[in-house]
């Protein structure tokens, strides 16, 4: 008798959950974590806009909508890599030494784009020292990350030490502070709102998605049915470093400067809205809408909070 095949393993496991899950009626569907998010986005909406009769004023809105964007960026590879189980203590201080890089860079004389290029690939590169030492060496993610956050922190002091690259173009700046033509979009939100939609799609539409959800369910029969663990885990980590890196050059931008503490504290703030969006910091649970709308309740209140003050 023919042993199954890892493929046949994963497509009945498939069938299997997808004919016992019970069907969700239309109350259910309005018991999710993401609804409770809307009915306090709401809340707050309501609130503020009698509190101040500045907070719904489309420039102020403009405004602040880019504030927290490259926390935003951020938080999409972070959904990923809760859902596994996991954690990236270290995405803040790879946005420091992604921008340090590349203000290093740009005053030594580098193109700025050529300079960004250097400081996506470094963010990237340190993604991928996490995953390697996470998946291959089998050190807890809490522990490799921690250590990270401190060097590559460390890394973006040494590169600048206590001056600030400034000077930057406009056409780079625009990534941070340009809005779409004929619009009050800001075109960091654009490149939010067209980023979220594709790490959503991935997550809950294609084979890798299912796969993120099967390894923080359970990793050992994960493993067992032919998903390949350490890769996925490799794959995450180092898009967790890209994103950190392009979070770098919105945030560059959006300040028109870069210093070594640049981004410093974010990576809380990054994991608080994957939490607070409903993604179980155990694994296996949780929606790229929540962590989505998360995102927006948390910039609506800061928002508020900085109006009233």
């Amino acid at each position: 008798m023919t042993e199954p095949t890892s493929t046949t393993v994963e497509t009945q496991s498939t069938t299997l959950i997808n004919e016992t899950a019970p069907r969700q009626s239309f109350v259910a569907r309005f018991q999710r974590w993401e609804w409770l998010l809307v009915a306090l986005i709401v809340l707050v909406v309501v609130l503020n806009s009698q509190l101040s009769p500045f907070f719904l004023d489309a420039r102020n809105l403009s405004r602040t909508s880019s504030d927290f964007m490259e926390m935003g960026l951020m938080m999409l590879p972070m959904v990923f890599i809760i859902i596994t189980g996991g954690i990236d203590l270290s995405v803040a201080s790879n946005l420091g030494m992604s921008a340090a890089f590349m203000g290093v860079l740009f005053m030594a004389g580098v193109p700025i784009w050529l300079a960004a290029l250097a400081g996506l690939l470094l963010g990237s590169l340190g993604g991928l020292l996490n995953g390697v030492l996470i998946a291959k060496v089998k050190l807890p993610a809490l522990v490799v990350t921690l250590g990270t956050f401190a060097f590559y922190r460390g890394v973006a002091y040494v590169l600048l030490g206590d001056q600030a690259a400034r000077g930057y173009p406009p056409a780079f700046t625009y990534i941070g502070q340009g809005k779409l033509p004929g619009t009050l979009i800001p075109f960091s939100v654009a490149l939010f709102v067209v980023l979220a939609i594709v790490f959503g799609l991935v997550l809950h539409k294609t084979t890798f998605g299912r796969r993120l959800y099967a390894i923080g369910n359970n990793e050992k029969a994960a493993n067992y049915s032919g998903v390949p663990v350490d890769r996925i885990k490799i794959i995450i980590y180092t898009l967790s470093g890209f994103m950190a890196g392009l979070a770098a050059l919105v945030l560059a931008a959006r300040f028109g400067s870069t210093r070594p503490d640049i981004g410093n504290g974010l990576e809380l703030a990054v994991i608080t809205a994957v939490v607070l969006g409903g993604v179980d910091i155990n694994g296996g649970i949780g929606t790229m809408v929540g962590a989505v709308l998360s995102l927006l309740l948390i910039g609506l209140l800061r928002f508020g909070m900085g109006l009233l003050n």
